[in-house]
């Protein structure tokens, strides 16, 4: 560490801190979603449980972002990791404390802590790069296809252990594992992450909350519908779907999904190679080394909008098992471009000064869509099935598709 740039390092632990929490947070959503199943709540009542954690997640990366351009990233960050330490012990109460509204309050917490900790993490890249060295942008467009593909993978695997843990420690041994581990990485954060990171050199007023950018704005639509789109069928129709009709036990269900989101996070590490070459007569011209940009971000979506779709028409047929699980791997690899694509083009239209304001707001839009899918997600499962979930998803990726019509040419863009 010590023959490393300032800027690699903090750009290590930065990711490391991501990493932590990550875990922390795949298995705690897994570890919530199975045990309630477990004590007989039906899917509406558990996709209730993530409700303040997706609508706080709104509010916290709107003000997130300002508080990050005030008070430097590094402090947003470490409070992050602070509140999932207190979410966490909140869950180690006696089993008849763990009623409806304490989980939800609990998971408000989270809510609150994951968004800061990701916005600070975004947001801390864009200060990282040196902006006057040769492939600057393709510099920022691998740092940050890195860290987000690392972090799903890194999720994928907290499914897993968020699984096997509710097998072998019970709810309550899971937990306090889980908070014991983290408290270690936030103090390690305390000591070691550089203060002053990411602060603006003029204080931004609270009324420079929303973004003026038109670009900043467009694309934060149409991540919101992006992510609404995923999370109507993956966050709580997939699981009970699995449990309930494949007959899969918490292993089963747990390991699937890590693994789906671990190879996810493999994607969106190489979306960076994925996508060098769809970016029209820009991606012609620089043979593979151009930035993506508008025509890249319709013929991602454009395909994924198409898989929902499919895996709704096949879930009819006698072969039912292969359409879902095949449609599924199909839809976490071009999924995984669009996140992508999506977070580097944000962090490449946001301002250099206060670079967290734009990046806060734009997180605020992907919260917003993930608080739409996760209500709607228990609601349509339970009222008409996952048929229902796959086609509202559809709906939603052509809607992302019309807003993204509307973003920068690349040229613009750089």
């Amino acid at each position: 560490m010590a023959e490393m740039s300032p800027a690699l390092r903090q750009y290590l632990l930065i990711t490391g801190n991501y990493w932590a929490f990550t875990l922390t947070d795949g298995a705690l959503r897994m570890l919530v979603v199975l045990y309630f199943y477990q004590l007989g709540y039906g899917a509406l009542a558990i996709a209730m449980l993530f409700l303040f954690y997706e609508f706080f997640g709104v509010v916290t990366n709107l003000l997130g972002g300002w508080l990050g351009a005030r008070l430097g990233l590094n402090r947003t960050m470490n409070i992050g990791l602070g509140l999932q330490i207190v979410a966490l012990a909140m869950l180690l109460v006696p089993q008849a404390w763990l009623t409806i509204p304490w989980v939800m309050a609990a998971q408000a917490l989270s809510g609150i802590a994951k968004d800061l900790n990701k916005m600070s993490a975004k947001s801390a890249i864009k200060t990282l790069v040196p902006k006057d060295a040769a492939q600057a942008g393709q510099t920022l467009y691998r740092y940050v296809a890195l860290l987000t593909g690392s972090k799903n993978a890194l999720k994928g695997i907290g499914f897993f252990l968020g699984g096997a843990l509710l097998s072998l420690l019970g709810f309550a041994g899971a937990i306090a594992t889980m908070a014991a581990v983290l408290t270690l990485v936030w103090l390690s954060s305390l000591l070691f992450l550089k203060a002053e990171l990411g602060l603006a050199k003029n204080k931004p007023k609270f009324s420079e909350l929303f973004s003026k950018s038109r670009a900043v704005n467009i694309l934060s639509a149409a991540r919101l519908f992006l992510f609404a789109a995923r999370d109507v069928w993956f966050v709580v129709a997939l699981p009970v779907y699995l449990a309930s009709q494949f007959g899969w036990d918490h292993w089963q269900v747990g390991g699937f999904l890590a693994g789906w989101i671990i190879a996810y996070g493999l994607v969106q590490a190489l979306a960076p190679r994925l996508t060098a070459r769809t970016d029209g007569k820009t991606a012609g011209k620089h043979k593979g080394s151009a930035l993506p940009g508008r025509a890249a971000a319709l013929f991602w979506c454009g395909l994924l909008a198409l898989v929902p779709a499919l895996i709704a028409l096949g879930l009819d047929s006698q072969y039912s098992h292969v359409w879902l699980i095949g449609g599924l791997l199909l839809f976490g690899a071009l999924f995984a471009v669009n996140s992508s694509l999506h977070s580097f083009l944000i962090v490449s239209y946001a301002r250099e000064d206060g670079v967290s304001l734009d990046v806060g707001f734009y997180y605020m839009a992907n919260a917003a869509g993930r608080l739409l899918g996760t209500v709607l997600s228990g609601a349509l499962f339970q009222w008409w099935g996952l048929e229902a979930c796959l086609w509202v998803s559809s709906a939603m990726l052509l809607l992302t598709l019309v807003i993204s019509r509307g973003l920068p040419e690349e040229q613009e863009a750089q």
